[in-house]
């Protein structure tokens, strides 16, 4: 994972100011509102053609507008104010199975790996993909005995992204839906 983590400066090049265009504003706008939104996101959202989309992204990141987390399958936006530990958290809750994942998890302390598979209703292979995500990038440990027993690494940090970000992720689910439903 590669984070461009941007500070407040607004210069571009050798010390020069760069006033945004009313594009940038938006694409700003659409980003602080919807932390960890990922560039097919913000594509639909803005209606904007690929090209466009990259050079205006391109000149935020430039300017340290946003920070900008690379992964294999997704680049993700982020406001600069948002802490770099969240960053990564931000990502996971973004996505359905994983925030159920991690909300259960949270809910019950300490979970086996079939009360994980019962609760989410995905096959095991998944989840334990989705386990192992989450326990690689420092969100879940394991812990081996007679079970192997899943919990959160930082409960109280985990729980307060949950709270700061809950709306915009219950936004988001909603605009799935709508998305979905007039597309049929």
């Amino acid at each position: 994972m590669k984070i461009n983590n941007a500070a407040a400066n607004t210069t571009i090049g050798n010390n020069y100011y760069y006033e945004l265009s009313d594009i940038q504003n938006k694409l700003l706008k659409s980003i602080n509102e919807s932390p960890g939104i990922r560039y097919r996101e913000l594509l639909r959202s803005t209606g904007l053609s690929n090209g466009v989309l990259t050079y205006h992204l391109k000149i935020l990141e430039e300017t340290r507008r946003i920070n900008t987390i690379r992964q294999k399958k997704a680049t993700r936006y982020y406001s600069i104010t948002i802490p770099t530990e969240e960053l990564h958290i931000i990502a996971y809750l973004r996505i359905r199975i994983e925030r159920a994942i991690i909300i259960f998890i949270l809910e019950h302390d300490l979970c086996t790996f079939d009360e994980i598979v019962e609760y989410s209703k995905k096959a095991p292979s998944t989840v334990s993909w989705y386990l192992r995500r989450l326990s690689e990038d420092g969100i879940i440990s394991i812990h081996y005995g007679e079970y192997q027993l899943y919990t959160i690494i930082d409960r109280k940090l985990v729980n307060q992204i949950l709270y700061k970000y809950n709306e915009t992720f219950t936004d988001k689910l909603v605009n799935n839906f709508i998305d979905i439903a007039d597309s049929l």
